[in-house]
């Protein structure tokens, strides 16, 4: 996959995660409009972050940390019980992020390896491969649709390089492709290898390799 495909995801992630913070905003504000008491809890609670933040920057050892974490935990229960009454969830101020694991960045921190690629963009990557591959219409396309009569049955060593017909070639191949996918975890398996000059549809079948 390369960094050019990658890199347009990562904006439009970017993108979707900038709408759900600007959504979040705005949903907030219009709580606050309605429900005065949330935005008084909130400032306090700022408040009380930066008052402790200067407190421990000014190496006040005074500080009561305990005092302080029994406020915060006051006002957010006091904060979740008037969301309560308005049928709302502290979840209803947070970003409606797409993906709830990565919050729509794309990646999931990770205290071992520093960060990993989260499963959601990872299958958009799988994705956009299985579409370039042009094996995405596998209900219509597949060994038991596969007809063999669109080859012909005459040999002619002349015209296609080789003393079978068409048809028995393509047989062989599709059973080497059979036998390819049904013994694909076994790692003695050999690859296959379609080979055929450009632009050449039929030569595409004239050679296997294994």
């Amino acid at each position: 996959m390369s960094n050019e495909i990658l890199n347009s995801l990562l904006k439009q992630y970017e993108q979707k995660k900038l709408k759900a913070e600007i959504d979040a905003d705005r949903k907030k504000e219009l709580l606050y409009e309605h429900i005065p008491e949330l935005l008084q809890i909130d400032e306090q609670i700022n408040n009380l972050a930066i008052n402790q933040a200067k407190k421990i920057l000014n190496s006040d050892t005074t500080s009561d940390v305990l005092d302080f974490t029994q406020q915060i935990n006051f006002l957010k229960q006091k904060k979740e019980a008037i969301l309560q009454q308005h049928n709302l969830t502290i979840n209803s101020l947070k970003p409606n992020y797409e993906c709830s694991i990565c919050n729509d960045t794309g990646y999931i921190s990770n205290n071992v390896f520093g960060s990993k690629m989260c499963n959601c963009l990872r299958q958009k990557l799988i994705d956009i491969s299985f579409n370039k591959s042009n094996i995405s219409n596998l209900s219509k396309e597949n060994f038991s649709t596969f007809n063999e009569n669109l080859f012909s049955d005459d040999v002619d060593l002349a015209k296609y390089k080789m003393n079978i017909s068409p048809k028995r070639n393509i047989l062989n191949i599709k059973q080497k492709a059979i036998n390819f996918v049904e013994n694909f975890n076994d790692t003695s398996t050999k690859n296959l290898l379609f080979t055929g000059n450009t632009g050449l549809r039929q030569n595409f079948y004239d050679k296997l390799y294994c």
